[in-house]
C-alpha cells in the first residue's frame, strides 16, 4: 500500500530546566530546555514521523511557525522509496526560494528544516521497521552518496571520492556493528557540570556517574576564571586524573580571552575547550587551537551548516566535530558532515546535551563508526539525563556507553505526559499546545 502524507503538525513543548540551574552555562543562565516537535501524519493510521529540532525557550513558537510554512512542499507526497525520495524532498525544502531568503540555510527557517527532514527519516525508519540508524547503515554506498547535496562541497570532496571513502568501508561494516553491540557507544556526560550547581551538587553527582562507569565529564566555564579553576580541580580530585576532562566556554570568550584562560585551565589537563569562542569565528577558532595545542578545540553545535563545517575543516581550525542534525538541516545534511569529517580525519563527537538531541544524535555516532570513519578514536557522544521518561524510547546508556536503539523509528516520540503544564520560576504557565496543523 502506497503510504501518502496527509497533514503536518507541530508544538511548542518546554521544560523547566532554568529551575534547577539544569542546562545553565556562562552564555545562557537559565534556559528552558524546549523542542519544536513536528509530526507527520500519513494514510496509514499506525504510521506518523516525529523529528525535533531544539531551542531553550522563549522563540520556540517561531520555529514552529516555521516548520508549517513547509506544509505546502509535503502534504500529498508519498513515501515509497527513502533514498530517491529524500534525495528530492530535502533539495526541495532547503531550496524553496521564499523561505531560503530568510537563510539561505541557516537560523529559524534551517532549524525547520531539521525538525521536518528528521520527522521523514522517523517514518521512513518505522516503514522497513528498523532503528533509523541500522536503516541508513544498510544503504549500499552509492544510495547514501545520493542522499547527499554535494553541492558547495566539490572543492573539497567530490561524489566519486565519498563513493570511493564508503566502498572502502563497507566489507568490515558488519564486524564493527556486532562490536557495538557488545560494547556500545562510548560517551562522555555533561550532567555535573552545569555552572550554576553548586560544588557540592558537582561533587555529588560526579561520584555518582564515576560509581555508573563513566570515564568522562565536561564542566562549563567561561563566567569566572577562579570559579573555573576550582570546578575543574573538584572534577579532578573526585574522579582521578585518568579520567577524559572536557570544557565548555558556550562562546562567551573573544579570542585573546580564550587563550589567556586556556593557559590557566591546561593544568588539569582538559581533552578540549568547546566554543571558546564566536560560533561563526573560524579563523579564530584556528588562531586558538594553534596557541592552546595540545589541549584541543571543539565545536559545531551551532554551526549553521555543511559548508562552515568544510570551512572549519580546510583550516585545521577545529579537533573535535559537534555537529547537531537538530540545527544543520536534518540527517541529510549531517551525513555530509561526517564524510567531511572522515575525509580530514576529525573525530565527529555530536552535541547531544539535552533532551531530544540524545535520541538522534546517536544514531549518527553508531552510523559514522560502521559505515563512514570505521574508528572510534576520539570519539565520544555526550549525554545529559534530564526529562528521560519524556520519551516514548529513550535513550539508553550503561557503563557509560549508549546502547544501540533497537526500536523502529529515530526514538524522539514524545509521552502525552510531556504536554503538562509546568510552573515556571516567574509564576506563569507554559501549556504545552498546538501552534498549528495543517
Amino acid at each position: 500500500m502506497t503510504v501518502r502524507i496527509t497533514g503536518l503538525e507541530v508544538k511548542d513543548v518546554r521544560f523547566p530546566t532554568s529551575t534547577a540551574n539544569d542546562g545553565s552555562d556562562a552564555m545562557n543562565q537559565n534556559p528552558d530546555h524546549s523542542l519544536a516537535y513536528a509530526v507527520i501524519n500519513t494514510t496509514d493510521p499506525s504510521l506518523s514521523g516525529y523529528g525535533i529540532t531544539f531551542t531553550i525557550g522563549e522563540g520556540t513558537d517561531i520555529v514552529t511557525h516555521a516548520v508549517l510554512a513547509y506544509a505546502p512542499l509535503l502534504i500529498g507526497k508519498t513515501l515509497e522509496d527513502p533514498v530517491t525520495d529524500m534525495e528530492v524532498f530535502w533539495c526541495d525544502i532547503v531550496r524553496y526560494s521564499p523561505l531560503r531568503w530568510l537563510g539561505p540555510e541557516k537560523g529559524v527557517v534551517h532549524l525547520a528544516t531539521a525538525a521536518i527532514t528528521n520527522a521523514l527519516w522517523d517514518a521512513y525508519a518505522k516503514i522497513a521497521k528498523k532503528p533509523l540508524w541500522k536503516l541508513l547503515v544498510d544503504f549500499q554506498p552509492e544510495d547514501l552518496v545520493r542522499l547527499i547535496d554535494f553541492h558547495y562541497l566539490e572543492d573539497v570532496i567530490t561524489q566519486d571520492e565519498a563513493l570511493s571513502m564508503l566502498r572502502d568501508r563497507a566489507h568490515d561494516k558488519s564486524t564493527r556493528e556486532s562490536e557495538l553491540q557488545s560494547l556500545g557507544y562510548p560517551s562522555y556526560t555533561t550532567s555535573a557540570g552545569w555552572i550554576g550547581y553548586p560544588d557540592e551538587k558537582l561533587r555529588r553527582i560526579i561520584r555518582e556517574k564515576c560509581e555508573l562507569g563513566w570515564q568522562a565529564f565536561k564542566i562549563k566555564v567561561g563566567r569566572n576564571l577562579d570559579d573555573d579553576i576550582r570546578r575543574a580541580a573538584i572534577v579532578r580530585e573526585v574522579a582521578g586524573d585518568t579520567v577524559d576532562l572536557m570544557l565548555d566556554a558556550n562562546q562567551v570568550w573573544n579570542v585573546p580571552e580564550a587563550i589567556e584562560s586556556m593557559k590557566h585551565l591546561a593544568e588539569f589537563n582538559p581533552l578540549w575547550i568547546e566554543e571558546p569562542t564566536s560560533p561563526d569565528d573560524i579563523l579564530g577558532h584556528e588562531f586558538i587551537a594553534r596557541h592552546i595545542a595540545p589541549v584541543g578545540v571543539a565545536t559545531g553545535e551551532h554551526c549553521h551548516n555543511r559548508v562552515m563545517f568544510k570551512q572549519f575543516f580546510q583550516r585545521r581550525a577545529i579537533d573535535y566535530c559537534q555537529l547537531d542534525a537538530c540545527r544543520l538541516g536534518g540527517i541529510n545534511e549531517a551525513l555530509a558532515v561526517l564524510l567531511l569529517a572522515a575525509k580530514f580525519d576529525v573525530p565527529v563527537c555530536p552535541h547531544a546535551g539535552a533532551l531530544g538531541l540524545r535520541e538522534v544524535q546517536q544514531h549518527l555516532s553508531i552510523m559514522d563508526y560502521v559505515a563512514v570513519s570505521a574508528s572510534l578514536k576520539g570519539r565520544r557522544l555526550e549525554y545529559a539525563d534530564s526529562f528521560n521518561d519524556a520519551f516514548v524510547t529513550p535513550a539508553r546508556v550503561v557503563n557509560g556507553h549508549y546502547q544501540l536503539p533497537d526500536v523502529p523509528g529515530m526514538g524522539v516520540e514524545l509521552q502525552p505526559s510531556a504536554y503538562e503544564t509546568y510552573e515556571f520560576p516567574n509564576g506563569t504557565y507554559w501549556n504545552r499546545k498546538w501552534v498549528g496543523k495543517v
